[in-house]
């Protein structure tokens, strides 16, 4: 590592210069493998690291380790989100059949009930008809027996 002293000023106080060349290839490398992430404030952006501290290129390699596990979980709310409304699309659609096949039984039952009614009905007529024609028949046989041959 090298380290440099220096006054600006003679009024101003001493500022320190202290790099390694192979801290200066760690931070190319994360400079350049640092990812961009849209979905993140800007207050929240990976900062570059500075190079002469080995604990902010650890702090900034973390820093973007969090912010791609944000994204991670970001798309993974996004996915579920997305199944969430697919889901409740098709409850509702089963919903409706169910609504559907309640008022399909409603009618179902109460058209049974009528062709019963007029099953009956048509039983009952079918009887008096039956009694009538026997009643009519023995009234035009003793009409015809009464009024005997010419």
């Amino acid at each position: 590592m090298i380290t440099s002293t220096r006054r600006v000023s003679p009024d101003t106080s001493e500022v320190r210069i202290a790099f390694s060349l192979d801290q200066d290839s760690e931070l190319k490398d994360v400079e350049e493998s640092t990812p961009s992430f849209p979905d993140l404030e800007h207050r929240l952006q990976p900062v570059s690291p500075c190079s002469s501290l080995r604990e902010s290129v650890q702090v900034h390699r973390d820093h973007c380790r969090m912010a791609m596990e944000f994204h991670q979980v970001n798309h993974q709310i996004s996915l579920l989100e997305d199944r969430k409304r697919e889901l409740l699309a098709e409850l509702a659609g089963d919903e409706f059949v169910a609504v559907e096949m309640a008022c399909l039984e409603d009618e179902f039952r109460v058209l049974s009930e009528e062709n019963a009614t007029l099953l009956n009905v048509h039983t009952e007529r079918a009887q008096q008809l039956e009694t009538l024609s026997s009643t009519n028949r023995n009234r035009t046989s003793r009409d015809s027996s009464s009024t005997g041959p010419p």
